[in-house]
């Protein structure tokens, strides 16, 4: 492992907090012993998991989608304020460096999805790929998972929405397009930063900014619907930079925008905090008091109305740069909805077999 002055390179958190859900467990807070041989590996592991469904459903009031599907739990691209991070405590791991280094994957995700979709009585509705871990993340480039989900979006007619921040996605643009021209697909590409050096040590392991609006560009030119989500957004770090983003995603082609207020929550609360005082020790505590002036006092707010959206007087400013930056530079530009009234299953391609 790679670390200089104490900082371990390559990735986002730099500590493995505790898993609360764990009784007994291995520690990191001493130099000394057995907990050297746990700090000097920093290679990428793969577990092979086997689920019985595919598609998450949820019922929060303040998320645009109900169902989504994730092929891999953990992610490489080490972002250090993903609120997936808590997800990973749920499968025995922390939810610091082991989010980073210890993936779980879905092979037969295409499998249970098909499954899914046939199931008497599915209604189609938008699945997000993404509600969670990135679907694009560097093992994608040789298991090509997300890709067999795309032919099945696409066999089946049904209609998906993506976020990435992977250039990895163009290698899909074959099957992207089809869905385009069936209104079926819009695609998310996440930059909250023009800064390299910020992106660097936020997003150790993602493509740069250009190289995402590149993305933008690419795909609004094969006539794939493409916005920008600029997430998330911290008060005292990145805050002062999304009206440049929204020009440049508008440059590029994006047809709409939109962004999320950093929420501390669970163990990301410790994580983020152990980074920001590694990395911007000369206003580490700026930062900090920047979220928690947006999430009454703390670092982190769970009420559904607020929690992505911020409150307080420093949030209101931060929402109303973004909307008068959207409007100057996306004025008229919208993502049209996307089609369900087309959705074909296996038993609706053999009704309309015998209706020939």
């Amino acid at each position: 492992m790679d670390i200089t002055d104490g900082f371990i390179k390559g990735r986002g958190s730099q500590v493995n907090p505790n898993n609360k859900f764990l009784g007994n467990q291995y520690v990191q807070e001493f130099i000394e012993g057995l907990d050297e041989k746990f700090i000097e590996n920093n290679q990428t592991k793969f577990f092979k998991e086997t689920p019985k469904k595919i598609i998450s459903l949820n019922n929060s009031p303040d998320l645009f989608f109900s169902q989504s599907v994730n092929p891999y739990q953990g992610c490489e691209h080490g972002c250090i304020y993903c609120y997936a991070r808590n997800s990973h405590e749920y499968w025995g791991f922390s939810a610091g460096l082991d989010f980073e280094q210890k993936i779980i994957v879905k092979h037969n995700a295409a499998e249970l999805l098909e499954k899914e979709l046939n199931k008497k009585g599915y209604q189609a509705k938008t699945i997000v790929l993404s509600g969670n871990t990135d679907c694009y993340q560097p093992i994608e480039r040789k298991l090509q998972i997300t890709r067999s989900l795309l032919n099945i979006f696409d066999e089946y007619n049904h209609p998906v929405s993506i976020i990435t921040k992977n250039s990895l996605i163009q290698r899909d643009i074959d099957i992207l397009k089809r869905l385009a021209e069936k209104s079926l697909v819009n695609v998310a590409i996440t930059i909250n930063s023009l800064n390299e050096d910020l992106r660097q040590k936020m997003e150790p392991r993602t493509v740069t900014a250009k190289g995402r609006l590149k993305v933008i560009e690419k795909l609004s030119q094969e006539g794939i619907p493409v916005m920008l989500m600029c997430a998330p957004i911290v008060p005292g770090l990145n805050s002062d930079e999304m009206p440049k983003l929204i020009q440049a995603a508008a440059n590029a082609g994006a047809q709409s925008a939109s962004f999320t207020l950093v929420r501390l929550n669970g163990a990301i609360s410790d994580i983020f905090t152990d980074w920001v005082n590694k990395t911007f020790p000369d206003r580490a505590e700026k930062i900090l008091h920047g979220v928690q002036a947006s999430h009454g006092g703390k670092l982190n707010d769970s009420d559904w109305s607020r929690r992505m959206r911020g409150s307080g007087h420093l949030a209101e400013s931060i929402h109303s740069l973004f909307k008068i930056a959207k409007q100057k530079y996306m004025k008229d530009r919208t993502l049209s909805p996307l089609r369900t009234d087309i959705f074909l299953p296996k038993n609706g391609r053999q009704l309309n077999l015998f209706a020939d």
